[in-house]
């Protein structure tokens, strides 16, 4: 492949390396310019355009990209079409993320145009969760990197998602003087909310002293009727001759590990008994937070074997005290009320549909349209706005003047809306819950509308996607959850919020806010109606 200025003349089949202009036409960056295509530039006073010009043995993005992914082998995943060089792999059910480091290293090792990213190893995955993704840097590659990357694909499985099995699980609790009945009782419930994900569900409770001889009758008399038993000690393990090891193997069971190098999680206890896993559990497991007790659980549950190296291989990236957990919490968070939702509100666009003058800039009684939004925003429960400028910058911010907002620029705006989302996102603090897009040629949209987004993502627990609706059509405003921010990184082009929300695969919540959802001011026609004014 060959990159770089190329005079017109030369330009027929040639991939456009930028967004180009000729006059009221805009060829996209990725755009095989055809021979009209080079007469309209042309005519448009264009002399050269910077392209990649492929070679015969060359491959387009999207063609190596799908072949490599039709290349792997792989299981419980689905690859989708391939679109700017990229093929992404989502999970076909929830379940555990296993992959082939070696193979994958091997690929990327390969040439720096072909990249495979995937998710950690052992990461615990939803259902329709982009899981890897293959993608191809430059417009092109040649096809004999792409047929060594298909060689080293062929030699087994480069990564899978184990789905979760639908398991019986039986429990124990300990119980010693002065244990509240009402710990037992929510320790109960949290360990169902654990299973329900998996479609597995607790099926007995034993309650026992917290002596060894009636844990281990009690963990015999589980195991028999159940696929897993887990047990939870009214006193944590402080030796491993403890209660609940010792109780394992007067069971006859053996005790394959007690002390995990995961924190919270250090006094776990895996062990088997008839064939049957039982796991002492650590205190924390009493707790939805995510803990060590959750990643052998996970496993297990995933039908993954879990061993002795297993456990004491996770210490490197144990320390969970200070990380955030899992994107989907098991349970919604616990004060939904304090959930910041911050505005992201587009004011980039050249408003090349309107002919010419910048839409934002046209009066609404008396006032610029983006300085509109702007205090409709600021009037919200919105914990804070940032208005992403490119187009006459400089004017939109003079617009602006005063408002308490934070300015994010996007000098790529001529590469369509995706530039904008990502210079948005990239700007909101990390306590943000979840990301209002705003478009600010909406003057539909009041404060109270913007409320009713928020109220709703506040109420579902900041785990839904939220879209403003009229009269059921999908419409504006969209309210992004955090867990969507790495996503909006990877689109590209002219492709907004609504691309991601089909893509993703989230559940979404439409909040009918009438007509404003649906009203926008793309042409003159359609401001004037609106009852604006343009200003040039």
């Amino acid at each position: 492949m060959k990159f770089g200025p190329i005079p017109i003349e030369a330009a027929e089949g040639a991939v456009l390396a930028h967004a180009t202009i000729a006059g009221e036409k805009r060829f996209r960056k990725a755009h095989r310019l055809s021979a009209e295509d080079v007469s309209m530039l042309k005519k448009a006073g264009i002399t050269q355009v910077v392209a990649a010009v492929l070679a015969p043995n060359d491959l387009g993005e999207d063609a190596a990209a799908q072949r490599i992914a039709q290349s792997m082998i792989f299981g419980g995943i689905e690859a989708r079409p391939a679109a700017t060089g990229r093929v992404n792999l989502h999970a076909k059910a929830a379940g555990i993320f296993t992959v082939n480091a070696a193979v994958i290293d091997a690929i990327n090792a390969v040439d720096p145009a072909i990249t495979v990213a995937t998710l950690a190893q052992h990461a615990p995955v939803e259902k329709d969760q982009m899981v890897a993704t293959v993608k191809i840097i430059p417009f092109a590659v040649a096809s004999s990197l792409v047929d060594a990357v298909m060689k080293i694909c062929a030699g087994g499985e480069v990564f899978a998602v184990n789905p979760y099995r639908p398991l019986r699980v039986g429990v124990i609790q300990t119980v010693l003087p002065g244990t509240k009945p009402t710990v037992l009782d929510k320790t109960l419930r949290v360990t169902e909310a654990r299973l329900a994900r998996s479609g597995g569900r607790l099926t007995a409770e034993r309650r026992t002293p917290h002596e060894i001889a009636p844990v281990a009758e009690a963990a015999i008399a589980l195991a028999h009727d159940n696929d897993m038993v887990v047990i939870f000690g009214a006193s944590a393990m402080s030796d491993f001759a403890d209660v609940v090891p010792a109780a394992i193997e007067r069971a006859g069971g053996i005790v394959v590990r007690a002390g995990m190098p995961v924190d919270p999680g250090n006094l776990l206890v895996l062990g088997t008994l008839g064939g049957k896993r039982v796991i002492g559990a650590p205190g924390c497991a009493r707790s939805p937070k995510e803990n060590g007790f959750d990643w052998v659980l996970d496993r297990l549950i995933a039908g993954l074997d879990v061993t002795a190296g297993d456990i004491a291989g996770m210490g490197v990236g144990g320390l969970l005290m200070e990380i955030p957990t899992r994107p989907q919490p098991r349970e919604p968070l616990p004060v939904k009320s304090r959930l910041k939702v911050a505005i992201v509100l587009l004011a980039a666009g050249r408003s090349s549909r309107m002919g010419g003058p910048n839409k934002l800039m046209a009066l609404f009684d008396g006032q610029p349209l983006v300085r509109r939004t702007a205090e409709r925003a600021l009037a919200s429960k919105a914990s804070g706005t940032v208005v992403v400028t490119g187009h006459q910058r400089e004017r939109v911010r003079a617009a602006l003047s005063g408002l308490e907002i934070t300015f994010a620029d996007n000098p790529d705006f001529a590469d369509g809306l995706s530039t904008s989302l990502k210079a948005g996102i990239a700007c909101l603090p990390q306590d943000v819950a979840g990301a209002m897009i705003v478009l600010g040629d909406m003057p539909g949209v009041a404060p109270g509308d913007l409320d009713r987004l928020i109220d709703a993502f506040r109420a579902a627990g900041g785990n839904c996607v939220v879209r403003a609706s009229h009269e059921g059509r999908r419409g504006n405003p969209v309210l992004l959850p955090r867990s969507l921010f790495s996503a909006v990184a990877h689109l590209e082009g002219d492709t907004g919020a609504r691309h991601l929300v089909e893509a993703e695969g989230l559940d979404v919540i439409d909040v009918e806010i009438g007509e404003g959802a649906s009203l926008d001011v793309d042409t003159r026609e359609a401001l004037q109606g609106a009852g604006g004014v343009l200003q040039d």
